[in-house]
């Protein structure tokens, strides 16, 4: 009776899921980095809420106060911090957000099939023929993304290569996320908040006010981000 009356423990269900997340590394004097950082804010608002952020600290020799004072300088501007990396964990406070390792760029390593007849590869493309709707996200790190649609406003589309969208591109494109630099982004009507390609973009305020509602490119020159009209 005793036996039947305990009650059966539940095992916690544990669930992995991963994001992407924006890396910050600052760089000194710290203050001119909000700068950008503020000027960046100025030019798309809100372009940080609600999204996951990771310091990384190994640019910067920072003592506890100075890290205390980065976070806070970065919660003001309602940016929240998920994890810190590239520091030693003595520096850290229990309230500080935790200390990060293994952290890893968006790269894909194909593996190396061991039957190339049985082993059907992975596709380098993906095709979407509805409308990327806003608040929608859409992340192919293997390879393109074609959208026969539009991208609506608030909508995120990340790939690994490039990105071509049929019709308008509103919200935010962001290429090459793997390393490919010589990834790029196509539309038919750029209407775009942010396009970004291995990490270096552009936000709407930096688009070439003659390219909006028109066929459009964007690729890398370099570091610099080039926009062209589509011919």
């Amino acid at each position: 009776m005793e036996a039947a009356a305990k009650v059966q423990r539940q095992m916690v269900r544990l669930r992995g899921r991963s994001y992407v997340a924006f890396v910050f590394v600052p760089t000194v004097p710290i203050q001119d980095w909000l700068q950008e950082i503020d000027a960046t804010i100025a030019r798309s608002p809100g372009f940080f809420a609600g999204r996951p952020v990771v310091i990384d600290l190994s640019s910067v020799d920072l003592s506890q106060a100075g890290i205390t004072h980065l976070l806070t300088s970065l919660q003001d501007r309602n940016i929240r911090v998920l994890g810190i990396e590239g520091v030693e964990g003595g520096r850290l406070t229990p309230s500080m957000p935790p200390l990060l390792s293994g952290g890893r760029s968006c790269v894909v390593e194909p593996s190396a099939p061991k039957k190339a007849d049985k082993v059907q590869a992975k596709p380098t493309s993906l095709l979407l023929e509805n409308p990327v709707r806003s608040g929608q996200t859409v992340i192919f790190p293997e390879g393109d993304v074609t959208i026969l649609g539009s991208v609506g406003s608030g909508a995120e589309v990340v790939a690994g290569g490039s990105i071509h969208v049929y019709g308008a591109l509103r919200g935010r494109a962001m290429a090459g996320v793997n390393g490919h630099t010589s990834a790029r982004i196509y539309c038919q009507k750029i209407e775009a908040e942010l396009l970004a390609i291995d990490g270096f973009y552009q936000t709407a305020d930096d688009i070439d006010a003659a390219l909006r509602g028109k066929p459009a490119q964007a690729w890398l020159q370099g570091n610099t981000m080039r926009i062209t009209a589509l011919n």
